[in-house]
């Protein structure tokens, strides 16, 4: 039984591994032949579809009376995408930080922490927590396919639609598809088996949320942004980081609130303040040069080892 786990861990990542190939691919195609900058299709289509385990395991988990491990999810989520995930790519290779980026985006991020963190000091959600968490994510949209919209009609006035126009737009959808699917397939098999080891050693449901369940949850940003980095596609590695965070907290709490309010037990303030101070880091980090070096990715490297090793001390 423990032989087969292991084999279906594995065989979750590697598919993954492969979504992600195939989703960066098809998003880069998506964003040239329809001329939109590809921090935006960062921050929305690849951001949605890897979000989506996170929200499938946060919504169900809410339903069946564990919100420990829906906010730990979220929580721990947001703080791999940060650390991990962020750091990761900058150490396979330096990450651009577009002003946009800086101005809005990672603002963005800090503000949806600091509201959970306001939200989470009643140790609850509530319904209305969550509608306005929720009404954040629909302004957030609005805004994002708004800039997305009238960069479009910039790009075409300054540049020659012939070249994109000769490519078939459904290659690059059918890729996305691809890759959305092997990544949730992938995630929900690692999951649902690390979770079964995780369990039968007596970890707690709040650890698992943000260990083992974020951790497996993360997997479709992880191997998105490093591939991303590694074809030298920064500005989709630090979209996708950024907006999977946004509608990590926006997102999927709000709809988790909404369908089931949400009492937290094991979360915890520095839980929560890890979260917020990983991205303030990262902001800090993105105003030098506008660029996310390599030794500032070791040290968000170094801060997740800290904070893991806190948390399974």
């Amino acid at each position: 039984m423990l032989i087969l786990e292991i084999i279906l861990i594995v065989a979750g990542i590697a598919a993954v591994l492969y979504g992600a190939d195939f989703m960066t691919n098809g998003a880069v195609a998506l964003a040239k032949r329809m001329q939109i900058p590809e921090i935006v299709i960062g921050l929305t289509i690849v951001a949605i579809g890897t979000s989506a385990p996170e929200l499938f395991v946060s919504i169900v988990s809410a339903i069946n009376g564990t919100p420990d491990l829906a906010v730990g999810n979220v929580v721990g989520s947001n703080i791999f995408n940060t650390l991990l995930i962020g750091g990761a790519s900058a150490v396979v290779a330096p990450i651009i930080i577009t002003k946009e980026t800086v101005w809005r985006s990672l603002p963005i991020a800090a503000i949806a922490s600091a509201m959970l963190i306001v939200f989470c000091l009643d140790k609850s959600i509530s319904r209305t927590d969550a509608v306005l968490l929720f009404v954040g994510f629909l302004v957030f949209m609005f805004y994002t396919v708004r800039s997305a919209k009238n960069a479009d009609q910039a790009e075409s006035e300054n540049k020659d639609k012939q070249d994109s126009g000769n490519v078939s737009i459904w290659k690059p959808i059918g890729l996305i598809v691809l890759g959305l699917a092997l990544l949730i397939i992938g995630s929900n098999v690692f999951v649902d088996n690390a979770s079964k080891l995780a369990a039968a050693l007596g970890v707690s449901e709040a650890v698992i949320g943000l260990t083992i369940v974020a951790g497996g949850t993360s997997l479709p940003e992880l191997a998105t942004s490093v591939v991303a980095a590694h074809k030298g596609q920064s500005a989709m590695a630090i979209g996708n980081v950024l907006g999977s965070n946004i509608f990590n907290i926006l997102m999927i709490l709000g709809i988790a609130g909404i369908i089931k309010p949400m009492n937290i037990v094991g979360i915890t303030t520095i839980d929560l303040s890890v979260m917020l101070i990983s991205i303030i880091i990262l902001w800090l980090f993105s105003f030098t040069k506008l660029k996310v070096q390599r030794w500032e990715g070791a040290v968000l490297l170094i801060i997740f080892a800290g904070y893991m090793a806190w948390l399974l001390h």
